[in-house]
């Protein structure tokens, strides 16, 4: 009876809990029948409890570790393909590196001659000396130093002669560098070293020539070589060629190749005077048509410098206008039009110094 007592507390309590729990009505029989009940009915009670548990948190459980579960596999499957499109991407970068680290240079021996040389007439004197290490035979051919040559100093009275035995081009351009470094250093010892290698001869015409057509000569040296050789200055300004050209445009190419002292003195009104001679020489129609003379052509190769340096320099505040530049050149000048001299202040004023 105490048994059956504390199993009908029990039950109670379980019902009390879960509304769900039916106690059978015929638990009262006999004592070993409804013990037997009992224990059935609690087994089923604590069976669905369980399975009642199981379905509100475990379900939860297993549908929140589904998901999670899901969700790495789908991070993992995403990370997996990027890996796997990173390896190919490595892999083809590698192989591509690989194959070219086993080709190589292209063998610049295996094209056609035409077409070596072209590639490798693109090279400096120094790229070509570095590439004669792995190709020597056509690095060292003389076509090629031969255009490095001319396409660096155009003329030299060694080009027009027969060349002697054993000649090279490449030791010639190394001798026309050694003798440009020293006439950068002193003009007078650079043209003798010139002429002691039979490179240039004891010629004024031949040292213009030479001047004209280098561009390594340093410009203030040249400056003082042709201020104490007058006889090459005068060769020198006869291999310009001013024809057809606007008198600011020739002036500046005439600076261009023999630059203008920085003062005013002796040396550059030789250098206009020679200038307007030969502009004059080189246009003799437009001389005739516009009525000018060397000494006319003279006075407004002044007025143009002076209207550059008037407009270029920062020191100038008060700018001279295109009327007063035109009063002042007519009244030096008044044979000179009007529309002339306004068009020679517009080419300064847009373009800039004539002797910069």
């Amino acid at each position: 009876m105490v048994s059956f007592l504390c199993w009908r507390e029990l039950l109670r309590g379980q019902e009390a809990r879960s509304p769900a729990i039916v106690i059978p009505s015929y638990w009262s029989t006999d004592t070993d029948s409804v013990c037997s009940q009992m224990g059935q009915g609690l087994w089923r009670v604590a069976r669905n409890q369980q399975l009642q548990h199981q379905g509100y948190s475990g379900q939860g459980y297993l549908t929140r570790e589904h998901g999670r579960r899901f969700a790495t596999n789908s991070i993992s499957n995403t990370s997996h393909r990027k890996q796997a499109q990173g390896g190919i991407d490595i892999y083809h970068l590698l192989k591509t590196r690989k194959s070219k680290e086993q080709e190589g240079f292209i063998n610049l021996e295996m094209l056609p001659p035409e077409l070596s040389f072209t590639i490798l007439s693109y090279l400096n004197a120094t790229d070509l000396c570095l590439a004669s290490c792995v190709w020597q035979d056509l690095a060292n051919d003389e076509l090629l130093w031969q255009g490095l040559c001319k396409s660096t100093w155009g003329h030299c009275s060694i080009y027009n002669k027969n060349p002697p035995l054993g000649f090279s081009f490449r030791r010639l351009y190394m001798q026309l560098d050694e003798g440009s470094l020293t006439f950068n250093a002193n003009p007078e010892e650079g043209v003798n070293y010139f002429m002691s290698k039979g490179i240039l001869d004891d010629s004024p015409r031949e040292i213009a020539k030479f001047i004209f057509c280098t561009r390594t000569l340093n410009w203030k040296k040249l400056r003082l070589y042709l201020d104490e050789r007058r006889d090459v200055l005068d060769d020198l300004v006869t291999l310009h060629n001013f024809r057809n050209q606007f008198l600011p445009n020739a002036l500046r190419e005439f600076f261009r190749h023999i630059h203008a002292p920085e003062e005013r003195g002796e040396y550059l009104e030789t250098l206009i005077t020679k200038f307007s001679h030969r502009f004059c020489a080189c246009n003799p129609d437009l001389m005739r048509e516009l009525g000018l003379s060397p000494d006319a052509v003279y006075v407004l190769c002044y007025s143009l410098i002076l209207l550059s340096i008037d407009l270029t320099s920062p020191h100038v505040k008060n700018k001279m206008s295109k009327r007063e530049f035109i009063r002042n050149t007519r009244r030096a000048a008044q044979n000179i039009s009007e529309d002339f001299v306004g068009h020679l202040y517009d080419n300064i004023y847009l373009i800039g110094h004539v002797a910069a």
